[in-house]
């Protein structure tokens, strides 16, 4: 995500459901069928995007406006929740806008985001069935949301620093002893442990890792997770965003509870196949998507945004520029995306291990959502 990515994590990802893609074999089979530059040759003026922190190729903006002649006004944010806070005044500014797909459920049903008019998106068939059916769960039918990319909410590390610290004692089967067992955690303090600075990404894992579940409306569930974290709090170095590649490529960490992609991205930068991403039971799968909210004023243009993103060439940049994966299953297929890149089982994670990740989404209960945000706060806060 996540932030970076995106901007997180709930990603999050797989009960490999048999739907298709909303609309998508209709969108084959139509005349508009066509390319990204042809479908808005006409359009003038600009578009307004609004994107995770760190979340976009190097020339993806400039590619766009000379391709389509449009100017793109780009604004970043670091979490969902900062997200949220723009599009509940109703008047963000914004044409597109970049929801982790929890959040982007709540947002549907407060009628914050336009419906989609797939007849303008003629790329819209490029994407991955099984992918967009577990989106369908977040947004029934697809009918608001289209990826930018996934991934998922994990436990990464630097092997050598890990193990280094550890000495004798053996890696734990489960990769979240490593940040919520404090037999773990105490010994890893001295190399560094990260945390993401979101209650909507560490509350689900902590849930999970505790047996309950991950988008609970129990509040009693969120007093017991507040419990476990006090435990681990003082071993914890560092809370952030994306920003945090940086310090993971250049070995300042070395268990980090963040997004896959920041992960792969970080290895990718310092050229060190000790950082990875580690699999197992606990994590969370997270959807970005790209949506409209209702009050844009750029609709066409906004469209023109989003039908560039669906190109392969285009998303398959997301994949190897910035270590996440895409749902476009044609730039997959016609091997845009870098080989070592699709062959990475932790950014294109198999069906069978994301039908061990639930999505990442909210509560449901207004109450429960309070209790996610206070049982965090008072988490980071120590107190």
């Amino acid at each position: 995500m996540k932030m970076n990515t995106l901007q997180q994590f709930g990603l999050t990802v797989f009960a490999a459901l048999a739907l298709t893609a909303c609309g998508g074999s209709k969108e084959a089979a139509k005349p508009a069928e066509q390319t990204t530059t042809t479908a808005s040759a006409k359009l003038t003026g600009e578009v307004n995007v609004y994107n995770w922190l760190e979340y976009i190729p190097e020339k993806y903006v400039s590619n766009f406006e000379k391709e389509l002649g449009l100017k793109v006004n780009y604004g970043t944010y670091e979490s969902d929740e900062d997200l949220n806070a723009k599009l509940i005044t109703g008047n963000s500014g914004y044409d597109v806008v970049v929801p982790g797909a929890a959040y982007a459920e709540m947002h549907i049903k407060q009628g914050k985001y336009l419906k989609l008019d797939k007849s303008k998106l003629p790329n819209y068939k490029n994407l991955d069935p099984k992918l967009m059916a577990q989106i369908a769960k977040m947004d029934p039918n697809n009918e608001y949301l289209v990826p930018w990319a996934w991934g998922f909410t994990g436990v990464g590390i630097n092997e050598a620093k890990v193990k280094k610290a550890l000495g004798d004692m053996p890696m734990p089967t489960n990769p979240f002893d490593l940040v919520f067992n404090p037999a773990y955690s105490s010994k890893l303090k001295t190399c560094g442990i990260f945390m993401l600075d979101s209650p909507s990404e560490i509350l689900p894992v902590v849930l999970q890792y505790l047996g309950k579940d991950p988008s609970s409306n129990n509040l009693a569930d969120y007093t017991a997770s507040l419990e476990m974290l006090k435990k681990v709090r003082s071993d914890v170095r560092q809370f952030g965003n994306s920003s945090v590649v940086n310090d993971i490529a250049d070995g300042n960490l070395c268990v980090f509870l963040a997004w896959s992609g920041d992960v792969n991205m970080a290895s990718l930068r310092a050229s060190n196949p000790d950082i990875k991403m580690l699999l197992g039971k606990g994590n969370i799968a997270f959807y970005d998507t790209l949506a409209i909210p209702k009050e844009a004023k750029n609709i066409e243009q906004a469209y023109a945004w989003i039908n560039f993103t669906l190109d392969p060439k285009n998303a398959a940049s997301i994949s190897n520029e910035l270590g996440y994966a895409t749902a476009n299953q044609e730039a997959l297929k016609q091997g845009l995306v870098d080989k070592d890149k699709a062959e990475n089982k932790t950014l294109f994670v198999t069906y069978e291990e994301l039908e061990k990740m639930p999505p990442r989404r909210l509560p449901s209960d207004q109450a429960a959502v309070r209790a996610m945000n206070d049982a965090f706060r008072v988490f980071k806060n120590g107190k």
